[in-house]
């Protein structure tokens, strides 16, 4: 059911990085992103795919990590991804991107989620810094970076409390808990 596949679909940050996720799975994944919808159809998104070690460790370093968990500067060795998938705009087509990025990101992580794998969409990156590393042209925009693998972490919704605070957490056991705000508290009017 999608509700159930849109609840389990939390943002992972630690995951089985001996866990292996191909090539093959990765393309299947931007295969979901191509067919979801794009503003005026321009489809200006392109896609730079990695499930190798080295160029997996090399992605890591210009990723920042869960802002709110101010102790943790992110995932271990062996608790990292198993895959990245860069989601770049080709300026060549168009110059802005709107949400199609959200659109294809989320559609991606969905299709994890289903195959049994988990992710999370990170939007805090050294941009020039990994433009470097990997040799992307100057004519893509590094718009996302999705950090996927075999999730090695429970994710729990919780309701916001009484404070209103929507700071994600940590609790004795590692359970990492999102709070969400209440239906009624979104809907206006």
């Amino acid at each position: 059911m999608l509700r159930d596949l849109i609840i389990s679909n939390r943002s992972c940050r630690r995951f089985d990085e001996g866990f292996v996720v191909e090539h093959r799975t990765l393309e299947e994944l931007v295969d979901l992103a191509r067919l979801s919808a794009s503003a005026a159809n321009l489809q200006p998104l392109k896609y730079i795919l990695s499930c190798d070690s080295e160029r997996n460790a090399r992605i890591f370093r210009h990723l920042a990590w869960a802002a709110y968990l101010k102790d943790w500067s992110g995932p271990a060795q062996g608790e990292r991804p198993s895959a990245y998938v860069v989601i770049l705009g080709d300026t060549a087509i168009n110059n802005t991107f709107g949400c199609d990025h959200g659109i294809a990101a989320q559609s991606i992580l969905l299709g994890a989620r289903e195959e049994g794998l988990a992710g999370c969409m990170i939007g805090l990156i050294r941009r020039e810094e990994l433009r470097k590393t990997l040799d992307i042209p100057a004519q893509y925009e590094i718009l996302l970076v999705i950090a996927l693998g075999k999730p090695r972490e429970q994710v729990v919704i919780d309701e916001v409390g009484p404070t209103g605070d929507i700071r994600y957490w940590r609790d004795g056991a590692g359970v990492h808990h999102v709070p969400k705000r209440s239906l009624q508290e979104l809907i206006v009017g």
